[in-house]
């Protein structure tokens, strides 16, 4: 299933990254709108294509750089200088510490990392990795255009091809596939399951398993499991419940991921098997919008996105406010609204709405623009949200969510 992460864009050979290194390479970034932003290139050479879309986070770049949640996408970093800390062997967040953005869109590149970690820059990664970056962006006037006229396709060309005419580069911009109605998830998936042991010293009796689909899971989650003495059986995207009964698991979990949730009818059908034989569901973003089409529920493409590590969230039960990792650009539809742009009030929006599985109810809302962060089962054995509670990078508001799903397989296992 998996490929490489640069299938989108071409890039010279390594022996050109030199001239890229001295800072003098020119390079452009071209919007599928027309817009034209130039710079310099760092990192690899050629061209990188993909949807440009922005993270608000000021710290974490190694982290997002190796989510696959960002397969064909070029990322903006709203923090004006990058690659202070370097690269570490430690941050990543893709097993084979594979670097999933196609681009990286940046004001200033630190002239020196410092770090006590890092092993070497992050343009020296860049480069070993094939991944193109621009630097000496006008950031804040592009991010404000991708919030007022939303994410686009858009291409990063350097050297010879930063020369050519901006309408023959702007043709090949609008042949990008829009990022609506793209099934990724198999493209970042693990190829073959494998286990992530518990850590300390529970006997095997009594340890809890879960079963994890990696839609683009991130290294820090079963990290997360495995410090609560949890096995995690981590398997490829779209295995059939058929198969996943074999582990004979305690719970079920449902990873971040790219694409377009419409597009994963499989998983949807998983998760309804799932809650059928009434085994304990947790999902997290990707898995959040898989979990709410299993209740009935309609997704729709945000305008910009939700990307950063300080998006607060609504607990609308308690009216607690966490402050929290995310990265999608797609959404759940509130109950009973066909169309995003309907208002509902508080009440409206968390009131409880009947599913083939009892009764479900919203149970976060994100403040600033009333985005469903989270949908739950009455019952609580199946819960999904939006955001990232592994944290990585980001705060840590919302990590007891893990401690949560081990209670409902611990009240699961005792029944």
């Amino acid at each position: 299933m998996s490929t490489s992460p640069t299938s989108l864009h071409t890039t010279d050979s390594p022996s050109s990254n030199t001239d890229v290194q001295s800072g003098s390479l020119p390079a452009v970034l071209v919007l599928a709108d027309g817009r034209v932003f130039r710079g310099i290139s760092f990192g690899a050479t050629g061209r990188a294509l993909g949807e440009a879309v922005f993270t608000t986070g000021m710290t974490g770049y190694q982290e997002t750089m190796t989510d696959p949640s960002y397969r064909r996408q070029l990322v903006c970093a709203t923090a004006p200088q990058i690659g202070n800390t370097g690269w570490n062997d430690e941050d990543d967040e893709s097993r084979g510490s594979t670097i999933w953005v196609s681009g990286l869109i940046i004001r200033d590149l630190s002239a020196r990392p410092s770090n006590w970690r890092s092993k070497r820059s992050l343009q020296d990664e860049m480069a070993s990795q094939g991944i193109i970056g621009i630097k000496n962006v006008d950031t804040r006037a592009l991010v404000r255009h991708l919030r007022d006229k939303g994410s686009v396709n858009a291409g990063i060309f350097t050297g010879d091809e930063a020369a050519k005419p901006v309408d023959e580069l702007l043709s090949i911009v609008n042949e990008i596939p829009s990022m609506a109605g793209q099934d990724l998830a198999e493209e970042v998936s693990t190829d073959e399951p494998y286990i992530v042991e518990p850590e300390g010293t529970s006997s095997q009796s009594d340890t809890l398993t879960v079963v994890a689909y990696d839609m683009g899971i991130k290294t820090n989650t079963p990290r997360n499991f495995a410090r609560r003495g949890i096995k995690t059986v981590v398997v490829p995207a779209n295995t059939s419940f058929d198969d996943i009964q074999k582990y004979n698991p305690d719970g079920v979990f449902i990873s971040n991921g790219p694409g377009d949730p419409s597009t994963a009818d499989t998983m949807v059908d998983i998760v309804r098997q799932v809650l059928s034989a009434k085994i304990p569901f947790f999902g997290i973003c990707f898995g959040n919008q898989i979990f709410g089409r299993a209740l009935g529920l309609g997704t729709y493409k945000l305008k910009f996105g939700h990307r950063g590590i300080n998006v607060p969230v609504v607990d609308v039960a308690t009216g607690r406010v966490s402050i929290t990792a995310q990265n999608h650009g797609f959404a759940l539809l509130p109950p009973h609204v066909d169309d995003a742009s309907e208002t509902l009030s508080t009440e409206e929006l968390t009131a409880s709405f009947d599913t083939p599985f009892g009764p479900a109810h919203v149970t976060h809302i994100c403040p600033n623009d009333n985005v469903v962060e989270g949908v739950a089962l009455d019952d609580g054995r199946a819960f999904s949200v939006q955001y990232h509670p592994e944290a990585a990078a980001g705060p840590h508001d919302a990590n007891p969510l893990f401690d949560q799903f081990v209670t409902v397989m611990q009240e699961g296992k005792a029944k």
